[in-house]
């Protein structure tokens, strides 16, 4: 486990990377920490707490709106305030955000090493319903291809999840009968239901890839699957903070998550307690 200071609290990168990403090249991973400063941490935090406050007011607004409205225009509003400030105060850094990086300040991100990543609205289903707090923002720093930095905000829930924070080591049980299996609303795996029947697990449907990645770190869920298509800006963030937690994350079969690729698609993903990680891959890969 190697730390790194990060102002008062540390900064710990996942010793689960190696068993993660069996191929990973350790001094790749140290070079690109070191190319993250502690000020990228706090400045993810920031700026997806700020983010998450300016959707909470727009929800509160826009409370009697088309929910289809709501969400356009929520997106659209955290997309522009992090490209602005990004743009302000990371110039030379390049970015990809869901909403689109059309933006002539920031350089082709296939030509830096350091490509912040972002998705401004995870959850635009659960935003656009009142009472559903299960939606997130995200907000990554990818060096070398690799989720060094990362905060996942929940704002309904006032929370947010960084790599700053002084998380304790991962529990060595799952603290609940059944293994609890975070997955999607409205797409939950297949793979998903085979884990559960192996291993005596019940699946826990929400939305957002931000807030099951969180329900693992929080220790509301053991393990989240992924399998029905997602991209680097819905998973680079949370990878970044389970990582950070101590947990495991990868692919489905086991491999490394790299990010910063010409083609942003990354199809499936796997964060869980790392006394699962073992067990649940060997189901997913027999």
């Amino acid at each position: 486990m190697i730390k790194f200071v990060c102002g008062d609290t540390h900064f710990i990168s996942s010793q689960q990377y190696a068993f993660s990403a069996p191929h990973a090249n350790p001094v790749l991973l140290r070079w690109s920490l070191l190319k993250a400063n502690n000020e990228d941490h706090y400045l993810a935090e920031d700026l997806a707490t700020r983010a998450g406050l300016l959707l909470l007011e727009e929800r509160k607004l826009g409370k009697d709106s088309d929910p289809e409205v709501l969400k356009q225009q929520g997106d659209q509003k955290s997309h522009n305030f992090l490209m602005q400030e990004l743009a302000s105060l990371r110039p030379e850094d390049g970015v990809l955000s869901e909403e689109g990086s059309a933006d002539p300040v920031h350089p082709n991100r296939s030509d830096t090493e350091r490509v912040w990543i972002i998705d401004p609205l995870d959850g635009t289903r659960e935003f656009g319903e009142p009472q559903r707090d299960d939606w997130a923002v995200h907000v990554a720093l990818a060096v070398g291809g690799l989720p060094v930095v990362g905060a996942v905000a929940i704002p309904a829930l006032n929370l947010t999840f960084s790599t700053c924070n002084d998380f304790s080591e991962p529990s060595s049980s799952t603290g609940s009968e059944k293994v609890r299996i975070a997955v999607s609303r409205s797409r939950p795996p297949v793979e998903a239901s085979l884990v559960a029947e192996k291993i005596d697990g019940a699946l826990i449907e929400m939305g957002s890839a931000g807030a099951k990645a969180m329900a693992v770190v929080r220790g509301v869920a053991d393990v989240y699957i992924h399998s029905g298509g997602q991209y680097e800006w819905d998973n680079c963030a949370p990878a970044a903070v389970a990582l950070a937690a101590g947990l495991h994350a990868s692919r489905l079969d086991g491999s490394l998550l790299n990010y910063n690729n010409s083609d942003p698609w990354l199809p499936d993903l796997l964060i869980c307690n790392p006394i699962l990680a073992l067990p649940v891959l060997e189901i997913l890969n027999s």
